[in-house]
């Protein structure tokens, strides 16, 4: 990953160093902010275009959670990813931090390992949003808003990305449909066909060897045959994807929403993110390897 800049707000200057020595030593740009009045001027002072912010949830002169709901409330600022670190493990601190949309949690201590894990899974995502919205608009556009419906096989996660991009432009705000859309796509050839479960996503991403278990997998012969299928139907009042893979299905429920046992985790926030900003609704069907999305027209 090329160098990205992170802001640290930490008012434990030892956990500060910490966190600046362990990031810088992997080439991440620091800025250290000792409450959250100085991580606001630096925030507001220029571009520094920051990819991620780490908050301390206890901060002398404001709340964590309270700088947390300040930061999303600014359109330019929202969508930076922002980890939360705090030494409150307990379920109702974790779910206050996850509805005001901290997805990312780092439990104090910190761990060398697990910060630079969350951090470059965070950093990932923030690139990975950015890259398809300014994509968004070049995939398409005039053949798209004329089709009705249509069915689509892909196998690889370079497909899946292009087929979200192309499909998006379907609906009205592509931009709003595109990074749920590619969610479930990879999840289908990733965990669907290719049986790579959440353990092994947890492992390989804390090993940086996920893509190449990917790749691996998809070369072997016994899966070679497995693809992905995605129905299209344009209805009056709204757009439906049908989202099918060979794999063996899951357990979805617990992935319907942001669960605070898995906030620690470098990965596992796809479904739930889809669902709550990027479809109307999302159903799982059968064993779960079927899912299928609707966009309202509205």
């Amino acid at each position: 990953m090329t160098s990205a800049k992170v802001l640290v707000v930490e008012d434990e200057l030892i956990c500060a160093g910490l966190i600046e020595t362990v990031l810088s030593s992997e080439a991440y740009e620091v800025t250290i902010a000792e409450d959250c009045e100085t991580g606001w001027q630096i925030l507001q002072a220029d571009n520094q275009q920051f990819e991620a912010i780490l908050l301390d949830r206890h901060l002398p002169d404001m709340d964590g959670l309270e700088f947390l709901q300040k930061i999303k409330a600014v359109e330019s600022l929202k969508n930076i990813p922002v980890i939360m670190e705090t030494a409150d493990a307990d379920a109702a601190s974790i779910r206050q931090g996850l509805l005001a949309g901290a997805y990312y949690y780092l439990i104090k201590p910190l761990q060398r390992d697990l910060l630079l894990s969350i951090v470059s899974a965070a950093i990932s995502q923030c690139r990975n949003d950015k890259q398809l919205q300014d994509s968004v608009h070049l995939h398409g556009q005039t053949f798209c808003k004329h089709l009705q419906h249509g069915v689509f096989h892909y196998r690889t996660l370079q497909e899946a990305k292009q087929l979200a991009q192309t499909l998006s432009q379907t609906c009205m705000v592509p931009e709003r449909v595109i990074v749920g859309l590619q969610e479930l796509l990879i999840n289908a050839v990733e965990h669907g066909n290719l049986g790579v479960t959440y353990a092994d996503k947890t492992r390989l991403m804390l090993d940086n060897s996920w893509l190449q278990e990917v790749e691996r997998r998809l070369a072997l012969p016994e899966l070679q045959q497995k693809f992905v299928e995605i129905q299209f139907e344009r209805q009056h009042d709204k757009i439906v994807f049908t989202i099918k893979d060979h794999g063996q299905g899951f357990d979805w429920r617990k992935y319907l929403e942001f669960d605070p046992e898995r906030v620690f985790d470098p990965h596992g926030r796809g479904i739930a993110l889809a669902k709550m900003m990027s479809f109307d609704t999302l159903t799982y069907l059968g064993n779960g390897n079927t899912v299928q999305v609707s966009i309202f027209n509205t």
